[in-house]
């Protein structure tokens, strides 16, 4: 049964840090200018933890069956109470998640609505399939 308790308490440890990233995430995905190495940095430690997490899920399954208890462990105190608490964290980190998959959708919808801007701008074709560059106004070759 300690070694449940043990790993109940690393799953709230890696949900802890699961949540101070994702607000991190939050901050960037609200900020004025998204410093993007920053944020691909973020998603990537959140991927970590996030494969953390369920490695450390399977030792809490496996655990339980060594001590042959269940969630939401009605016969322990100890166990039911940080069953809780990582209840309780898991709806914090959904709707965490939630949000900024919004905000991820405005950074997105704002980029398109840049580049749609500019696209017409940089349709033109300078150079042709051979790789030499096209005659233009301001383009020519040179004789």
């Amino acid at each position: 049964m300690e070694k449940l308790l043990n790993t109940l308490d690393k799953m709230l440890e890696v949900m802890a840090s699961l949540n101070e990233m994702m607000h991190s995430e939050q901050q960037q995905l609200s900020a004025g200018q998204v410093n993007s190495s920053l944020l691909q940095r973020i998603t990537e430690d959140k991927g970590s933890l996030l494969s953390t997490l369920s490695y450390i899920d399977q030792l809490r399954k496996q655990a339980e069956q060594a001590c042959g208890m269940t969630a939401p462990y009605a016969r322990s105190p100890e166990h039911a109470r940080r069953w809780t608490a990582i209840q309780s964290q898991t709806l914090v980190l959904r709707d965490l998640n939630q949000h900024n998959g919004l905000l991820l959708g405005q950074q997105i919808q704002h980029t398109q609505q840049a580049l749609d801007i500019l696209k017409p701008h940089f349709s033109q074709k300078f150079y042709g399939p051979d790789g030499q560059a096209r005659s233009s106004g301001f383009l020519h070759n040179k004789a």
